[in-house]
């Protein structure tokens, strides 16, 4: 879908594009770095061409998240049990990444197994 010929015109022409801007970006990154060694930067100008975010907020949003994985890295939350041969949880639901070829497939096998487990169970002629 990404070979038509309108498609391979916009990609060329944002190539361009890119070709031609990247000089000044270029320029007002070593600009804006400039001014932030020498001390002197403003926040304003900075923030037009990136996002600006405080590292305090950015050290206590670490801490957190190192806290938590440390309080549940000695046990996964496994809400729901799982049969590994069929695949179904205690609802009786296939995964929800499985398709349903795959489900279908799966069913099949047991339903063959129970067919099977009701034969023997006969009369024996």
């Amino acid at each position: 879908m990404a070979k038509s010929l309108r498609s391979k015109w916009k990609r060329k022409m944002r190539a361009e594009k890119r070709k031609k801007n990247a000089p000044k970006e270029l320029t007002r990154l070593k600009q804006a770095l400039s001014l932030d060694l020498k001390g002197e930067a403003v926040m304003a100008d900075i923030q037009e061409i990136a996002t600006v975010v405080p590292a305090e907020k950015v050290k206590k949003q670490k801490d957190a998240e190192m806290a938590e994985t440390e309080g549940d890295e000695a046990k996964m939350d496994m809400d729901t049990k799982r049969s590994k041969k069929t695949q179904l949880d205690q609802n009786g639901q296939y995964p929800t990444w499985m398709s349903q070829r795959q489900a279908k497939k799966l069913k099949g096998k047991r339903m063959a197994k129970k067919k099977g487990d009701k034969k023997k169970g006969g009369l024996a002629w």
